[in-house]
């Protein structure tokens, strides 16, 4: 087996073993958020990574903003206080100031134009990433994935492909701080999550250069889940490949989830993970609609978080809820 993409890190940068997957501190939920104009879509993103856990308890330490030497925009920092302040707050809602006025940093964001609960995460994170390593310079690649971001959401997919003529296997590794599920026919994460990991073959244009046979061959290629994030995010990919039309069907999502048989080693232990925030999407189209989540807070109680909006709920809401984004913890 040939393998690429795993190369040790010469540099650890966050330690894993200083990631608190528990509360550090419980209280009732915090603030809600103001819309200033289509901002929902950045609210909800907001609301999800306050009610990370291990996220939370490193932005809430401070560690970061001590020792910034960043001048001008540093996503991290305005994070650290933007989730002091939701959390701290005794306003029953605050307005997202620092965020929209630093947007433009983020990616191709305005204030009064709708924009994508994904895209604005995935934008986000990347920021946030960019803030860990920045006063950090000739790090390998491998050493800038040990950042307290990826520690926390950050995995590593394995494509397996092997040649279907001589049979030879080749491994490359990939990591991701998030996993976009197709999800069209899928009744449910977990067939969303198989499909995901089924052998899918790979020929005409997509075909394989084999390097035993030294030629492009047809081939398989097989993706598993090689090593599990801390925290599991996962896009309900919703916009139709082919039509780009909104995809409304129920996908049901469990509050337990088991991430083992999606793995490289479907035989190990159990890997459980427990649901505590989802992003849905409500709208006929994917570019219009309205984005409002459900969190746990950190006293363990759901809420339903809709803009300046916090009300508590049960679970069974929760989970009937046409999703978007699901957040795991393990």
């Amino acid at each position: 087996v040939v393998g690429k993409g795993m190369t040790p890190p010469q540099k650890i940068l966050f330690p894993p073993e200083k990631i608190c997957m528990d509360w550090r501190q419980k209280r009732r939920p915090g603030a809600g958020l103001y819309n200033l104009g289509s901002t929902c879509y950045l609210n909800v993103v907001l609301q999800c990574l306050t009610y990370t856990p291990p996220l939370a308890n490193y932005l809430l330490s401070r560690q970061h903003s001590r020792f910034c030497h960043q001048q001008g925009f540093c996503m991290m920092c305005i994070m650290e206080d933007h989730v002091r302040k939701v959390l701290y707050s005794s306003a029953t809602a605050i307005r997202p100031r620092a965020v929209i006025r630093d947007l433009k940093f983020i990616g191709e964001f305005k204030p009064d134009i709708p924009g994508d609960a994904y895209e604005f995460l995935r934008c986000t994170l990347n920021a946030m990433q960019a803030a860990c390593l920045s006063g950090s310079s000739d790090l390998d690649v491998s050493s800038e994935e040990t950042t307290v971001i990826h520690q926390i959401f950050g995995g590593f997919l394995r494509s397996r492909v092997t040649c279907l003529s001589c049979k030879a296997v080749s491994d490359f590794y990939k990591v991701f701080l998030d996993v976009l599920l197709k999800i069209k026919g899928a009744l449910s994460l977990t067939t969303a999550l198989e499909d995901f990991v089924t052998p899918k073959q790979l020929d005409g244009r997509r075909s394989f250069k084999c390097s035993k046979c030294k030629k492009k061959v047809a081939a398989s290629k097989a993706v598993t889940v090689h090593r599990a994030p801390r925290v599991l995010t996962v896009c309900l990919g919703r916009a139709d490949d082919q039509t780009s039309k909104k995809l409304s069907q129920v996908v049901l999502y469990p509050e337990r989830l088991n991430l083992r048989p999606y793995m490289s080693d479907p035989a190990g232990e159990p890997l459980f993970y427990s649901l505590y925030a989802v992003v849905v999407h409500t709208g006929q189209t994917c570019l219009g609609g309205h984005f409002f989540c459900y969190t746990k807070a950190s006293n363990e109680q759901w809420y339903k978080m809709n803009d300046v909006s916090v009300e508590s709920c049960d679970i069974h809401t929760v989970l009937e809820q046409q999703a978007y984004l699901l957040f795991y913890a393990r």
